[in-house]
C-alpha cells in the first residue's frame, strides 16, 4: 500500500468512527478560560482535558432515582435512569444513550484502542464505551460521573 493510499484509508477510518472531537462543530462553544470558570476543577479536567475520575469517587455511582443523567458541561440530557447499571467498574455505566445524545471518536491514548464518549452539543468528555454490557445492546458506556449531573423525574 503507497502513503496516498495509507492516508487516504486513516481518513475514511477516522469518518466512518465519527471523527475526533476537535475537529466537530458545536452549538455549545466557550473559550479555555470560560470553561474553566464555568466547571469544577474535576470537571473541567474530565470534560476539557480527557481526564478521568478515581474509580468509585463519584456520588451517581449510587444514585438509583428515576431520572435523567445529563452533560455537566451544557445539561444535555445523555442517559435515561433505566439503562443505568452496576459494572463493578466504579464508574456510572450505561447501556445505551438517549437518541441523538452522544457521539464517539477513536481514542488510542494509553497505549490502548478505545472508543472516546462525547457530549453531542458540548464536545465535553463523558468516558468511553465497551463491547461488554448487558442486554439489549451488549454495550457498557463508562461515563465519568463527575461529568455528568443528574435530575429526578418530576
Amino acid at each position: 500500500m503507497n502513503r496516498r493510499n495509507l492516508l487516504l484509508a486513516g481518513i475514511a477510518a477516522t469518518l466512518f468512527r465519527g471523527g475526533s472531537a476537535a475537529a466537530q462543530t458545536y452549538e455549545v462553544t466557550h473559550t479555555d478560560a470560560e470553561w474553566q470558570k464555568l466547571l469544577s476543577p474535576a470537571a473541567y479536567n474530565v470534560l476539557r482535558q480527557q481526564g478521568t475520575e478515581p474509580p468509585f469517587s463519584s456520588p451517581l455511582l449510587n444514585e438509583h432515582r428515576t431520572g435523567t443523567f445529563n452533560c455537566a458541561g451544557c445539561a444535555l440530557p445523555l442517559f435515561a435512569s433505566k439503562t443505568k447499571f452496576d459494572s463493578g467498574t466504579g464508574w456510572p455505566s450505561f447501556y445505551a444513550p438517549l437518541p441523538n445524545a452522544v457521539l464517539s471518536s477513536s481514542d488510542n491514548s494509553l497505549g490502548m484502542d478505545r472508543t472516546e464518549v462525547h457530549c453531542r452539543r458540548c464536545g465535553g468528555h463523558l468516558g468511553h464505551v465497551f463491547p461488554d454490557g448487558p442486554p439489549p445492546t451488549g454495550l457498557r458506556y463508562c461515563m465519568n460521573g463527575v461529568a455528568l449531573s443528574f435530575t429526578p423525574a418530576a
